[in-house]
This record gives structure tokens, C-alpha cells and sequence, in this order.
């Protein structure tokens, strides 16, 4: 037996060896695993009473993928390539028994052993897509060759981990162990494969899944435009299109250098390093310096919602898809009847689509407890108000609760904008009172603002962000004031273009621009989706949205707003809203200036969005620049290959956007004059 800090190597009588790696938390494939990895398997290569080898790791998964945190920084060897090549070319069948997950590097390496066997609650997968990378060690190469080309496609393009089960259907494994069985099984599967005499099966030796789809450039091409829409923008998708297509069409060791030249082109990207910041600041985002880890949770077994309308229905979907009961509350039966209505609709919608069973959606409907007063709530542990977003009635419904609920029970707000001390004040328990501000769709929308008040204990700020990830939502913690991060810092997106666009720029040249920066729409054409009315319903000033709503110009639902809509609301550009765009230009005394290139149109728009950003900062309304960025992006889709606007920013230099700013008459936020002229950044980039 072979025993080291991260490896241990055992031989069966029978000559089968057994390999564990551990090295916590998740067998990142770092230099010290690299190190285990290569000194055992020259040991087993020289070792005559080992026939056969079984690699399996410690711990809660199969090795994770390679060690993000050695990116950009001195190779140290040996390279993974090299333990590869070690393992792949040596004369002794290795068997990679999965747990957990293989994803990434970690299930490059299952590709390189020759056979592949995992537990059913096993995933496995190539996800670099979501950092910006493709796989960069063989990945593109191998996994055509078991699977073919056009699954090889979806699934490397696509990132999603892929079940056991699934995995072997496609071919990605060879057989599945029982549950908490899988050393035995692996060591079984590979007894029966010597008694088999069954040769070394090297990925990279396999033609057959390729054929079919060499000398078809067609099959790429087809398969880029079929998904031009969910690719736009991004760098990934593209070079990995080119990669598997060198699969097909070179030699193994050929395709393999032409992965490495595409992986190395995407690492040093911007958009790869936006990427993988991302990654990194979601997870930061969910941590909060003075609530430790250990703070005690308060459990939630029972959740109650008061507003049974699009936003409350949509908070309540997301604790039914945890599986807790939620009590839902509205003032008359018809709403109620409305909002089980569009709840039921929706989860029949995804069983449509295949993504729930007829059953499951009834589990989830029969979680539900339909009222019609507050006093339904009385056994709580989490209440959720979704009422109308004015204080006054805001408050009126804390002080009844105050009197209903039990003691010990969170009660939150979903307002979007308003004062959480000042709703929190409607109670004798302020301390028990959080902001638990939901994006719309509120069950799609994966971003939740955790609002904490002056008063809220650290006990319910912890419960309401671990409580975030058990339905499926990513934490952003806020302090109060007006909006928030996300509303309060996106606001001056719309203030801009509405300006903006009185200077000449049309409604379609600024769509256009934002849209080629990589929001999914613009200001104007978004407006249009929502509805004017909906917009400009509690502005007593005069704006673009209320004079074109004075001429019944609602949006798509009216057949037209900024933009006319045919039958199909497809969008043309308005002769009646350039009038009104005109007469409000010359009423305010806007006179129109010069033509602005696409890039001056988004710098006008979105540096107010980082000026207001370095606000928040400074106020201590968001903890980190990159908590502003993670709720952009998961909030307002900021294309995330930017990073989100603080990082954008910093790629953009920021005296470029002082400058900018002050000559658009908008005077910057000291910190960002500060961070200009001492040469800093908002991230560290």
C-alpha cells in the first residue's frame, strides 16, 4: 500500500489496484493532486502484480475540474496533459469510478481512463462554457468520439451537467454501480474485464462517431445558426463549434493542439476573465463580513405569501418547488381564485414542455393554502408581503401582522423600492423584519436582494440567505435606500435614454446599440413589453412614456408606443412617436446635436449606471463592487461577458468614464474621481 497526504494506492489480491485521490474539498486537479497522480501511476506501471487499476476519489465527488485559481498564474509541472498521457498510453486498463460530480478537467481525465463506471446520482459534464473556456484538455476531441458529433455539440456548448443514467445512454459512461457501492462494483467491473481479456479502449483511437460528419461543414454551420440567438455575444460557444469540428476533421493529436490554440485565445479574453470574475463574485455575494457562517438559522417549515398576483404567486411557485407549504392570502376570491388560476397554468406549462411530471404538479399545487384573511398566518415561520408597492399600505398590513404572527416568525417585504426601517417601524419587532426583494418573473428571476434594516438580527439576515439557496436564488445582500442596488443603479439606464433621445438619436439607434453591447432589448423596446402605462403610472411630470400614453400609445398591447406593431407585434419604427419625441424637445428647449457613434451611445446610457454604482458602493448600500455587478447581470441581464458595469467599467479605464461623464454635464461620484485619479480599480482588474 502507497500512502501520501493526498493519495492512497491499495492492491487487491487478485492484482487490481485501487487509487484514491482526496484532496477536500472537491479533488480540484491543483499541483498537488497532479503530483499524487503522476507518482502513482509510474508506480503502477512498473508494478508487475498490478493488472488493472481502479481511480476513484475521497470525499463528496469525483475530481471537480482544474484549479481556477491557478489561471494566469506560472505552470507548475507535471502539466495535466502530461498525467494524462501518463494514464491514457499506459498497458494497464484504468477504470474511473465516479461519485459526486465530473465535470470539467475532472471528467476530462474519466475520458482519458479507459473505461468509465459512476453511481446513478453521479453528473457528469463539461461546463468551461459558463467561464468563458472550453474544455482546454481534450475535452472537444474525446467526447465526439463516444458520443458523436451533434450531442458532443449540445452538451459542450450547452455546460449542463448530465445525470448517470443519461450519461450512459449517451456513452459518456460505461456502466453504473449500485449506490454506496461503487469501489466494489468498480473493482468488479474491472475483475470481469480481464476475465474478458477485453483490450484498452483509448478514446482517442475511436473514428466510427466521427465519420458521418466528416468533410460536412454544413452540420456546424447549421448548428450556429439554429442557436445564433442564445450564442450572441459570446466568444465560447463559437471557438468550441471550431474545436469539435477539428475533431472531425484532423488528427487526434492535430485537434488536440487546435483545442489548446482556441482554450488559450478564450482564457485571455476579456470576456473569459468577466466570466470567471462572475463565477467568483456570486459565490462571494452570499457571504456577509459580520454574519459568521455558525450565526444559528431560524428553520422555515411553513411560509406564508399575502398577494396572490404576479409577483406573490411567482414568490410562493418558488417555496413550492422546495416543497414547503405555502398559505396564500387576498382580499376577495376572485384575485385568489386568479392567482391559483396562473400558478396551476404555469406548472402546467412546464408539464407540457416535459420539464415536470402531471404528478409533481399536483404535489406542488396541494402544498398550497388559499385565504382570504391574514389571520391564516398565524403559525408561519415566514411571511412575504407582495401587496401594492405604497408605504401606506405596506405598513398597515406590518401592523396587522405584528398582531398575527407568531412570535419568532420573519416577516418580510418583496418592495422593490421603498423604506424597509420605515415598514419595520409598523411593528413592536423590527428585528424580525427584512427586505426579500424577488426579480420579476419572481420564479424564473434567480436574483434575491436580502434587505437588512438598522434593527434586523443577524439570526434572520442568515436564514433569509441560506433560505435564498434552498429555493434556488442567488443572495445579494443590500443595506436600505431608494431601489436598492439593482433598480436604484439601472434606473439611470432609462433616465439617459430618456434624455438621450430628445438630443436626435432615434428610439431604434439606441435599442440597437444596447443591444449589440448585449442586453437582450433596450430601454424603448422594453417599455413597449412592459407597457407605458404600467411605466409612467406614478410620474406627475411630464414625460415621453405619459404624452404618448395621452394618445393611447400603451406599448405592444396597444399596437404601438415608441415603436407601430403589426398583428404579429413585430416592430417598425413610428412616425406618431417621433412627433411626440420632437414636441417634447422643443418644449424643454432640447436642441438636437450631432450624430453619436453606437459606443457613444452606450457610454452615455451606461456610465451614469457606474457613476450611481460608485454611490451605492460608498454608502455602504452594497458590501462589494461586486455584489452592484451580480445583480445587474442577474437582475437586468447585463451581459455577462462585461463582467457587469464596476467591472466593465475598470476594462474601460476609469478617468475615460470621469471624462465622459462631466461632459455630459453629469457630475461623477467622488469615489470614482478618487479611484481615477489614484489609478485604481472597482475589482482589481
Amino acid at each position: 500500500m502507497m500512502t501520501t497526504d493526498v493519495a492512497t494506492l491499495a492492491i487487491e489480491d487478485d492484482g487490481i489496484a485501487v487509487l484514491v485521490i482526496d484532496s477536500p474539498p472537491v479533488n480540484a486537479l491543483g499541483i498537488r493532486v497532479r503530483r499524487a497522480l503522476d507518482d502513482a501511476i509510474r508506480r503502477i506501471s512498473t508494478d508487475d502484480r498490478i493488472r488493472a487499476v481502479v481511480l476513484t476519489c475521497g470525499g463528496r465527488t469525483f475530481f471537480a475540474g482544474a484549479d481556477i485559481s491557478e489561471f494566469g498564474k506560472p505552470p507548475q509541472e507535471p502539466m495535466l496533459g502530461e498525467v494524462f498521457d501518463l494514464i491514457e498510453n499506459g498497458s494497464k486498463p484504468v477504470v474511473a469510478a465516479i461519485h459526486g460530480s465530473a465535470l470539467g478537467g475532472g471528467y476530462e481525465l474519466a475520458l482519458v481512463c479507459h473505461y468509465r463506471i459512476a453511481v446513478p446520482s453521479a453528473m457528469v459534464g463539461l461546463p468551461e462554457v459558463a467561464l468563458g473556456l472550453l474544455p482546454g484538455a481534450g475535452g472537444t476531441q474525446r467526447l465526439p468520439r463516444i458520443v458523436g458529433v451533434d450531442a458532443a455539440l449540445e452538451i459542450i456548448t450547452g455546460g449542463k451537467p448530465v445525470p448517470a443514467r443519461r450519461a450512459l445512454e449517451l456513452g459518456m459512461i460505461d456502466a453504473l454501480a449500485e449506490e454506496g457501492r461503487l469501489r466494489d462494483d468498480a473493482v468488479a467491473f474491472a475483475r470481469k474485464l480481464l476475465a474478458e481479456g477485453r483490450p484498452l479502449q483509448r478514446v482517442r483511437d475511436r473514428q466510427d462517431r466521427l465519420k458521418e460528419a466528416r468533410g460536412k461543414p454544413e452540420i456546424f454551420a447549421e448548428f450556429l445558426k439554429k442557436n445564433a440567438r442564445a450564442f450572441r455575444g459570446f466568444k465560447a460557444p463559437l471557438n468550441i463549434v471550431k474545436a469539435i469540428e477539428a475533431a472531425v476533421e484532423l488528427p487526434f493529436d492535430e485537434g488536440l493542439k487546435r483545442e489548446r490554440e482556441l482554450f488559450l485565445e478564450l482564457q485571455q479574453s476579456i470576456q473569459s476573465a468577466a466570466q470567471r470574475y462572475f463565477f467568483f463574485a456570486e459565490r462571494e455575494a452570499a457571504k456577509v463580513p459580520d454574519v459568521p457562517a455558525d450565526t444559528p438559522v431560524i428553520p422555515v417549515r411553513a411560509v406564508g405569501v399575502i398577494g396572490a398576483g404576479t409577483m406573490g404567486g411567482g414568490i410562493a411557485m418558488n417555496f413550492l418547488n422546495a416543497g414547503l407549504p405555502v398559505t396564500l392570502v387576498e382580499t376577495s376570491q376572485e384575485a385568489l381564485d386568479r392567482g391559483l388560476h396562473n400558478i396551476r397554468r404555469t406548472y402546467e406549462g412546464s408539464v407540457a414542455k416535459g420539464r415536470m411530471t402531471a404528478a409533481q404538479c399536483d404535489e406542488r399545487m396541494a402544498l398550497v393554502t388559499p385565504a382570504l384573511s391574514l389571520s391564516a398566518l398565524s403559525t408561519a415561520d415566514l411571511v412575504i408581503e407582495a401587496v401594492f408597492e405604497q408605504m401606506a399600505i405596506k405598513k398597515q398590513v406590518f401592523a396587522e401582522l405584528d398582531g398575527i404572527a407568531r412570535q419568532g416568525a420573519i416577516l418580510a417585504t418583496n418592495t422593490s423600492y421603498l423604506d424597509v426601517d420605515e415598514i419595520a417601524s409598523a411593528t413592536s419587532r423590527p428585528q424580525w423584519v427584512v427586505g426579500m426583494h424577488f426579480f420579476s418573473p419572481a420564479n424564473v428571476m434567480r436574483l434575491l436582494e436580502v434587505v437588512r434594516g438598522a434593527h434586523t438580527s443577524k439570526s434572520v439576515i442568515a436564514t433569509a440567505m441560506k433560505l435564498a439557496k434552498v429555493i434556488g436564488k442567488a443572495p445579494v445582500l443590500s443595506r436600505v435606500g431608494h431601489g436598492f442596488i439593482a433598480n436604484r443603479v439601472m434606473t439611470m439606464r432609462g433616465q439617459q435614454a430618456n434624455q438621450l433621445v430628445l438630443e436626435g438619436p432615434t428610439p431604434q439607434e439606441i435599442d440597437q446599440a444596447l443591444y449589440d453591447y448585449g442586453f437582450a432589448m433596450g430601454p424603448f423596446q422594453m417599455a413597449d413589453l412592459v407597457g407605458l402605462d404600467v411605466i409612467g403610472r406614478d410620474n406627475p411630470e411630464r414625460t415621453l412614456s405619459g404624452d404618448l400614453v395621452q394618445l393611447g400609445r400603451l406599448g405592444q398591447k396597444s399596437g404601438g408606443g415608441f415603436y407601430d406593431y403589426d398583428g404579429k407585434r413585430s416592430a417598425s419604427p413610428s412616425p406618431a412617436a417621433a412627433k411626440v419625441i420632437a414636441d417634447l424637445a422643443q418644449a424643454r428647449g432640447v436642441r438636437p446635436k450631432g450624430p453619436l457613434t453606437p459606443f457613444e451611445i452606450v457610454a452615455r446610457l451606461l456610465y451614469p449606471v457606474v457613476n450611481e454604482g460608485a454611490r451605492v458602493l460608498a454608502e455602504g448600500v452594497a458590501l462589494r463592487a461586486s455584489d452592484i455587478d451580480v445583480t445587474c447581470i442577474l437582475g437586468y441581464n447585463w451581459p455577462v461577458y462585461t463582467g457587469g458595469p464596476l467591472f466593465w467599467a475598470d476594462t474601460v479605464g476609469l478617468q475615460r468614464i470621469v471624462d465622459g461623464l462631466r461632459e455630459a454635464g453629469i457630475e461623477p461620484a467622488p469615489l470614482l474621481i478618487e479611484k481615477a485619479a489614484a489609478g485604481q480599480t472597482f475589482t482589481g482588474r
